[in-house]
């Protein structure tokens, strides 16, 4: 059997050059808008919290970015905690929430879908993150068209 001569990785390694960069740092020109929307469920995969990290890089591009939250998106824009709320549970936990607030403090803004918020997982507007408009289900396809029409960024999360 082969013997294996080369030392143990050991924290501080590189596995990749991470710092080269293939394309230009493209940055916003002056009134260009992005729209992130999200139709996945919060803590079922990884692109919710992605996706909310792409809307952050967006913002500090210069993009006038919104994100927005519909059907089980919604859930990624509720208050969390346990034992209570704003408490976290393990690490980790309050990722989305923690997200959330960054985006919006960096001058990022969130819709929320009043119709999913309530219809589909009985939450009310209390239940949001501070900041987080809710919006007229009948606003969901006009923040898109409103987005499609001023030639924006969009990039659309679906799972389920």
């Amino acid at each position: 059997m082969p013997k294996v001569n080369h030392p143990a990785h050991v924290d501080g390694d590189y596995f990749v050059d991470y710092e080269e960069k293939v394309f230009e740092d493209v940055k916003a020109e002056p009134g260009q808008k992005a729209l992130v929307t999200f139709h996945t469920v919060a803590f079922e995969g990884s692109i919710g919290f992605v996706n909310l990290l792409q809307a952050t890089r967006l913002q500090r591009k210069g993009f006038d970015t919104s994100v927005l939250l519909y059907g089980p998106g919604v859930t990624l824009g509720v208050q969390r905690g346990f034992p209570t709320l704003g408490n976290e549970a393990f690490p980790g936990h309050l990722n989305f929430n923690n997200q959330i607030k960054k985006f919006m403090g960096e001058g990022g803004k969130v819709y929320a879908c009043r119709f999913a918020l309530q219809a589909l997982y009985g939450h009310g507007e209390p239940s949001l993150i501070e900041g987080i408009r809710p919006i007229n289900p009948l606003d969901v396809m006009d923040l898109v068209l409103i987005h499609k029409r001023d030639s924006a960024v969009i990039i659309d999360t679906w799972t389920l």
